[in-house]
């Protein structure tokens, strides 16, 4: 994994990890579960497994796994978008004001522009319990044809997750993602004005499980999917 394409310092970006081990799965609806932080610049090794998925080693040990899952209804769940105006403005009060913690992450960071980043700055969406965030993925990103690569729209999906959890939740820094099970229900252009959303799904001690979307500008959807994220021991204790 190139290091420009990581989350915390040294660890790729889980969202385009999942996004990758997606694509070797070849189904519509995936699952990745992460075992451990998958380093950059370090040799992997990515292998098929019986069920339909495939497994992400590095000498020997196991980091992240994918299996096939069923899509029926995913979908139908997922709230209708903010409009592009309100995802601007919550993008734009995030900017203003950022939680603090904040990494040079691929997905997420601040100093990224639109062609070395995705620029997931997702701020409260007012009058809605959301997130989101108003994009526009540069053509250095794309491959042949113009297209967003899927992993890339998998790593769309990842960040607006813990940013629900930080501004809705009361997170502390530090979450990781844990799971993330995605469905892309069609293209993504780069240059395409989109707009990423995140909402929340369950709290408990150390975990909270999140839905996130990518629609367009109008409103129609893109992607979707559901993630479980963890927060180290140290980040709980430390909570005030």
């Amino acid at each position: 994994m190139p290091e420009r394409l990581h989350g915390y310092p040294g660890v790729a970006f889980g969202g385009y990890v999942a996004g990758v081990l997606a694509g070797w799965a070849a189904a519509k609806h995936v699952r990745v579960d992460f075992r451990r932080p998958v380093p950059t610049g370090l040799p992997v090794r990515l292998a098929a497994t019986p069920d339909g998925g495939c497994a992400l080693t590095a000498d020997e040990m196991l980091l992240a796994t994918a299996v096939p899952v069923d899509s029926a209804g995913v979908a139908a769940g997922v709230p209708a978008a903010p409009s592009w105006a309100e995802a601007e403005a919550a993008a734009e009060a995030y900017r203003a004001d950022p939680p603090d913690g904040q990494t040079d992450c691929f997905g997420c960071g601040l100093d990224r522009t639109a062609s070395t980043g995705l620029r997931q700055h997702c701020g409260p969406v007012p009058g809605r319990a959301l997130v989101a965030t108003a994009w526009t993925p540069g053509p250095e990103l794309a491959s042949r044809g113009g297209l967003l690569p899927p992993e890339l729209v998998w790593g769309a999906l990842d960040c607006p997750g813990n940013a629900a959890g930080r501004l809705l939740d009361g997170r502390p820094a530090g979450a990781v993602t844990a799971a993330l099970s995605a469905l892309l229900v069609r293209p993504v252009r780069a240059g395409e004005r989109l707009v990423s959303y995140a909402w929340m799904l369950s709290s408990a001690e150390r975990k909270y499980g999140v839905g996130t979307a990518v629609a367009t500008a109008d409103g129609e959807l893109c992607a979707t999917a559901e993630a479980l994220w963890v927060l180290p021991r140290t980040a709980v204790h430390g909570r005030s």
